[in-house]
């Protein structure tokens, strides 16, 4: 692709841009991606729990639900029909006091009302069925939650791509860019250059300051950091599928949960911690201690001698600590509109991720037509 031109140019080989990239190779447009790491999804992609979420927590009108409820149907189908690691677990939700009871009702009146179906409160009993370990009152069920196993979602979306036409350039960072009088761009690579009619910013966690290298507008990207624990291996039968707390008050977070993986392991995690840099996973990591805290609100047997340390992931919020929300930022740019942000894809941008992509796929046939 050196001094070449395409239709359009993803920036960002993640869930987002790889799907992205597939939806507009399939309407007929020149693609090409560029990823800064030496293999696609290497960052909020695959540092994450892999769960597929139904779409209970965010208002009905909001793009992190309507995106969610859409792309859960086309994951489920698109893990079918390629192979990709996933099953339909179901999810519990779980009131560990009587107290916390009627906040379950009202989380299902507000999913109902987004478009879940299938939500249910359940008793003690249902709640020791699934999970024995798991203390709580009562949960809602939540039947269509899952999992799938994230790397192999993102070999699947670049396979998918690639077999459609789109070229995927790994370890080519950009350096710089120019938004032209035409409208168009010119992008420069550590080895390249590339021009582009359409710019989409899948760049995750440096999506502002791709807006900004194309003159884009001016927003923050905030870096929060989130820590797993995880069971150690005789202790991974504790736990049989996806297990929550009522969601974080602050908002920033859907609480500490138990993840038991496609691949057997189990999560527990992610924490919540806004920091400066982009790029630190491991600096003064939280005590495992904390985690046996945490976990210690649904299995009161747990104990730090039960626990290791997990991997962490790095979340693109678009709001500070002081807020409580912000929805994905999928549209043109106010002012340079063929440049399309996809931006502050966080949870539950994976389960959203082919929803997304259809959405940045209609502005760019509207732009290109």
């Amino acid at each position: 692709m050196s001094n070449e031109a395409v239709d359009v140019l993803v920036i960002g080989a993640g869930v987002s841009g790889l799907a992205t990239a597939g939806r507009i190779a399939r309407s007929g447009r020149s693609v090409g991606v560029v990823e800064q790491h030496r293999r696609a999804g290497m960052e909020t992609s695959t540092h994450n729990s892999g769960v597929i979420h139904a779409g209970l927590y965010y208002s009905a009108g909001t793009l992190k639900t309507q995106l969610c409820i859409e792309g859960r149907h086309m994951l489920y189908e698109f893990c079918a029909k390629h192979q990709v690691p996933h099953d339909r677990c179901g999810k519990l939700v779980v009131a560990t006091t009587e107290e916390e009871v009627g906040e379950l009702e009202r989380l299902r009146q507000y999913g109902t009302t987004n478009g879940v179906e299938g939500l249910e409160v359940v008793d003690q009993a249902f709640v020791r069925g699934r999970e024995p370990r798991i203390r709580g009152v009562a949960a809602l069920w939540s039947p269509n939650s899952g999992r799938v196993e994230a790397e192999s979602l993102v070999r699947a979306l670049q396979r998918v791509a690639e077999a459609d036409g789109a070229i995927v350039l790994r370890d080519a960072k950009v350096v710089g860019g120019e938004s032209l009088a035409d409208g168009s761009f010119e992008v420069r690579l550590q080895r390249e250059v590339i021009d582009a009619r359409v710019v989409v910013n899948a760049a995750g966690l440096f999506a502002d300051d791709v807006s900004a290298a194309f003159g884009g507008e001016t927003f923050t990207i905030y870096p929060v950091r989130g820590e797993y624990a995880e069971l150690k291996p005789s202790r991974r039968a504790w736990v049989n599928g996806l297990v929550y707390p009522l969601p974080h008050a602050k908002g920033h977070g859907l609480g500490t949960h138990f993840t038991k993986t496609i691949g057997g392991s189990v999560l527990l995690g992610p924490t919540v911690r806004y920091q400066d840099r982009k790029d630190d996973y491991e600096d003064d990591r939280l005590p495992l201690e904390s985690f046996a805290e945490s976990a210690r609100v649904l299995m009161p047997e747990a104990t730090i001698d039960d626990l290791t340390y997990g991997g962490s992931g790095i979340r693109p919020k678009l709001h500070p600590a002081s807020e409580r929300f912000a929805d994905f930022m999928i549209r043109p740019d106010a002012r340079v509109p063929t440049l399309i942000h996809a931006a502050g894809i966080e949870s539950p941008g994976l389960t959203a991720c082919l929803a997304l992509a259809e959405r940045v796929g209609q502005f760019v046939d509207e732009i290109l037509a």
